[in-house]
């Protein structure tokens, strides 16, 4: 393998170019949230995108990566690629036009009555650093040949400038890399990255990361990476309250500070949107973070590198990761939407345009219509022309969920095995789980892809099966439902049974007919 080391960093520009910089990037707020301007998208202000910024802070981009907008002003070409089920057809989503953002109605029109993957998050700085499916490393993933999982392409839709777009949401057991860069940071050379999250949904596994890691997917010691980590795990290191976390990961160890384990100025941070931000050069480190849709970013260090040894000089080899650890630990959970490395270890000043723009690029979040709500007592109703009045429901012979018919005639016994109560997922917050309601602490759960009841563990395996992740429906009526830990399966009804099924799988409940139909259900009021 080979990695072309890191240009040298420029001499710094003066003062009051950077004060251009930022003006530049609050002019762009109008532009950016104006009316289309064209057919091809929005009109974007010349220069004023994250990495026109970076560029003019004499740190320039070497990896850009983002599914839901051009991170140049000047780019026009593809931002991900999706792979859809009921084909194996692959297609490139690209930018509406220069500088815009993603074009989600070619994802949704290629992705119709069926589900997709998103294959390949492609680097706009040019050098080639696509980022694809993780490979296996000291971790093994849950996909063939001990690779990671690809994320489901629609499971985390956002609007950005008013236009719709789609995140990258990491289930546990996924992750994305590539361990054959060019121009990333190596050694104790210096570097700067962001990535904007979803600062709602996280967890306490290893390691939701992004930046730079291991070229051999293998923990090879202390200083082996630089990324940004997000979650609240406390295992190696936290800051105040009870998380989550913006820290950096720097192998064999989560640092919120010059200390291993707690550091007071590392704030839990709560944005729905969140910058994370992390830099590094010789000696030198820093973490900082913002609310995505406004305000600026607060540095939480600056300072030089931990207390421990192994970590200066630094021993960077410059994988790039999202989503997973240096050594592939993927047991973490997150949503990404965009991020970037540079070249140099850039300025507050470049740092603060950069989060002006992001500020004005308009991220909000965009809820699934029709998705159940935690605390609801509800019932789910089948959508496929044979069975519109069945209702997914537990036996009452043995522990197998089904579809059966339920009126307002029906026995109460059978209501109530038609009724559930939704609950904050278990095996992931951002999603959902479903309790009995008849079976007060047993839960609908996929076993062996038959679903069922049952009494859940604390095993993170049984949690995660027994959480689904509503997403728009694959026909148009109610919402599909996701598991948690198998991306490309939903919740489906086949030949009166209930499983989590793939499009066009391997087992008879895959079947392509009626897939859509099948796995899409309408959230009814109660039964019972």
């Amino acid at each position: 393998m080979s990695v072309t080391s890191a240009r040298p960093r420029r001499a710094a520009r003066p003062l009051v170019l950077l004060a251009v910089v930022l003006a530049m990037a609050m002019a762009s707020t109008t532009a950016l949230l104006g009316g289309r301007a064209s057919a091809e998208g929005d009109a974007v202000t010349a220069g004023s995108l994250p990495c026109d910024l970076y560029a003019a802070g004499g740190t320039p981009c070497v990896a850009a990566h983002s599914t839901t907008r051009a991170l140049y002003s000047a780019y026009t070409s593809r931002l991900y690629q999706v792979k859809r089920a009921s084909d194996g057809a692959t297609r490139d989503i690209g930018a509406l036009g220069a500088g815009g953002y993603a074009d989600a109605a070619a994802q949704d029109s290629f992705c119709a009555g069926t589900s997709c993957l998103i294959t390949v998050i492609y680097d706009q700085s040019g050098r080639g650093n696509h980022l694809t499916q993780a490979p296996p490393g000291d971790f093994q993933g849950p996909a063939a040949g001990g690779h990671d999982n690809l994320a489901e392409a629609s499971a985390a839709p956002v609007t950005v400038g008013g236009h719709k777009a789609y995140g990258v949401f990491i289930a546990p057991g996924t992750g994305y890399r590539n361990n054959n860069t060019n121009g990333i940071a190596t050694g104790d050379q210096p570097e700067g990255m962001y990535a904007l999250l979803d600062g709602s949904h996280y967890n306490s596994g290893c390691c939701f990361d992004y930046g730079n890691a291991e070229t051999n997917s293998r923990n090879n010691g202390n200083g082996a990476m630089e990324t940004v980590y997000f979650g609240n795990s406390k295992a190696w290191g936290y800051g105040t309250g009870n998380g989550p976390w913006v820290m950096a990961d720097l192998e064999n160890g989560l640092f919120s500070g010059v200390n291993r384990g707690y550091n007071a100025n590392d704030p839990s941070v709560g944005h729905r949107f969140l910058t994370a931000v992390v830099k590094g050069g010789p000696n030198r480190w820093a973490i900082r973070a913002g609310n995505a849709q406004s305000g600026g970013l607060s540095t939480y260090y600056d300072g030089p590198r931990p207390n421990a040894s192994g970590y200066n000089p630094m021993k960077k080899e410059g994988a790039i990761i999202l989503g997973i650890g240096g050594d592939n630990s993927n047991s973490s959970a997150g949503t990404f939407y965009e991020g970037v490395m540079t070249s140099g270890y850039p300025s507050d000043a470049t740092e603060n345009a950069v989060q002006a723009n992001i500020n004005a690029a308009g991220y909000a979040a965009s809820p699934t219509a029709g998705a159940p709500a935690v605390g609801a007592r509800v019932s789910l109703r089948a959508t496929t022309s044979c069975c519109t009045t069945d209702y997914l429901r537990h036996n009452t012979a043995d522990n197998n969920a089904a579809i059966g018919a339920v009126s307002s005639s029906s026995p109460a016994a059978d209501k109530a095995a038609a009724t559930w109560i939704v609950r904050a997922g278990l095996g992931d917050a951002s999603c959902v789980s479903f309790e009995s309601a008849d079976k007060p602490g047993q839960y609908l759960r996929h076993y062996d892809f038959r679903l069922r009841v049952d009494t859940i563990d604390s095993g993170a395996l049984a949690r995660l099966d027994a959480t689904f992740c509503p997403q728009p429906s694959h026909n148009g009526q109610g919402v599909s439902l996701r598991s948690a830990n198998y991306p490309g399966d939903f919740v489906r009804h086949y030949e009166y049974g209930a499983y989590v099924a793939s499009h066009g799988g391997s087992h008879a409940w895959d079947s392509a007919i009626a897939w859509a139909d099948d796995t899409s259900w309408v959230v009814t009021s109660p039964w019972g």
